[in-house]
């Protein structure tokens, strides 16, 4: 993964530790949420250049993922109770915040905000109004879930290694990546899989209430321009539908602050100092 100056750190919350990243400037803070299987590290490339712009970067890992405990109930994990997980977190925090979640994290913020999160502006980076739409990466939760079930954490990453064996993007990633997201997949509660899986086949669409709550409160949406999980026309009408400007990061997937991490510090930074000036 990227180098960074960042510690870890942890924070404490409902299920335990939280597990965290964080580059402490002294100035507002930019906390970052990552998706579905994802973890911290996700935003290493983002902590260091955000750092030198006078934001705090906090990037944390979810109950369930990496270096947080989580509960042994998967209902925990739907997008709600985690949205309550990372309010608390934000509103502990003693300086301004802007707050992003990327994917499934993106689900998990506005829940945030709905749950009274206060924040000087909200970022959705490649997620979508509700529920994934059918496609492939949908299919391999459906496919998926009775595997975890049945073999556990150690069976689906089982499947997993068999998959990527004839990936030629996975087997372009550097070895010690490669060891890296192998352990983190198994570090995974099987609950949290399961239950985030859950959610994003079943969360409804909340665009309104989101709009509703956040108010006066800048928004934007961000995703890859060849995202494949919510298409980019979707991620786009969600956006008209917030009142929110709508980027896409050219040479950029799903996951832009690994694929194009200068093209999406290019759209969030300057966004972000005009939220907190």
């Amino acid at each position: 993964m990227t180098s960074h100056s960042a510690a870890a750190v942890e924070y404490s919350g409902p299920y335990g530790p939280i597990g965290a990243l964080l580059a402490d400037t002294g100035g507002p803070y930019a906390v970052l949420v990552p998706g579905y299987t994802g973890s911290k590290e996700d935003f290493a490339p983002l902590l260091d250049p955000l750092a030198a712009a006078g934001f705090s970067p906090l990037a944390v890992d979810l109950p369930g993922q990496q270096d947080s405990t989580g509960p042994a109930v998967e209902d925990e994990y739907l997008p709600g109770p985690l949205g309550d997980v990372v309010a608390g977190l934000v509103n502990g925090l003693d300086r301004p915040v802007v707050l992003l979640g990327h994917s499934y994290g993106g689900l998990v913020v506005r829940r945030a905000v709905l749950a009274g999160a206060r924040v000087r502006g909200l970022t959705l980076l490649s997620s979508g109004p509700a529920d994934l739409p059918h496609g492939p990466r949908r299919q391999v939760l459906d496919l998926g879930e009775p595997l975890l079930r049945a073999q556990g954490i150690a069976g689906a990453h089982r499947a997993l290694e068999v998959l990527n064996a004839g990936n030629p993007r996975w087997l372009s990633l550097a070895e010690p990546v490669r060891e890296f997201l192998n352990l983190r997949f198994l570090r995974n509660r099987p609950e949290s899989l399961l239950g985030m899986s859950a959610g994003l086949r079943t969360e409804p669409d909340l665009v309104g209430e989101l709009g509703e709550a956040l108010g006066e409160t800048p928004r934007l949406v961000v995703c890859g321009e060849t995202d494949d999980a919510w298409p980019t026309s979707l991620q786009r009408w969600m956006a008209e539908r917030l009142g929110s400007e709508f980027v896409t990061v050219v040479g950029a997937g799903h996951s832009p602050a690994v694929e194009n991490p200068e093209g999406l510090l290019a759209v969030l930074l300057p966004a972000w100092k005009a939220w907190v000036a």
